[in-house]
């Protein structure tokens, strides 16, 4: 099951986002409603996705996504705003955010964004996963054929 970390002062937005994810898509989802309560949820699990606002009390959505980076870099980061301006759409997109939502926002919006950033990162793992598995075949294969380095013991 596919898991969500919701980042947001308002428990509200939180409470609406929870909700939304959940019963429409039966995903985990998991809430802070600051940076450093985000941080912290983000070194003990794995989050596929993360739906952060721009505006926290502790430091500012766009640094948040450069600090989630570090810790978990193959997550999905979704800005939502309801302060909108073009300035902080392109820092956060330029800081990492694959996608960048305004409030109020609509549900079948959010769940279209979200199902098809996880498909693309689905998409990726399954060629890393079958780029490792080529590579190694390829090493048996070489090693067995005498072509490849031979094993110390």
């Amino acid at each position: 099951m596919p898991s969500i970390l919701v980042i947001d002062d308002d428990e509200s937005i939180c409470e609406t986002l929870k909700v939304i994810f959940e019963r429409n898509s039966a995903f985990r989802v998991d809430v802070a409603n600051t940076a450093a309560d985000a941080i912290k949820l983000s070194k003990m699990k794995t989050y596929n996705a993360a739906f952060i606002d721009i505006k926290l009390p502790d430091m500012s959505g766009v640094e948040l996504l450069s600090k989630l980076r570090e810790t978990v870099p193959r997550m999905i980061k979704v800005m939502i705003t309801g302060y909108a301006s073009l300035d902080n759409a392109i820092e956060a997109l330029n800081q990492g955010a694959d996608a960048y939502i305004r409030k109020p926002f609509r549900p079948d919006e959010l769940l279209v964004t979200l199902r098809g950033k996880l498909e693309a990162q689905m998409d990726e793992l399954m060629m890393t996963q079958e780029r490792i598995s080529d590579f190694i075949k390829e090493r048996v294969r070489a090693i067995e054929s005498g072509t490849g380095e031979k094993q110390v013991m």
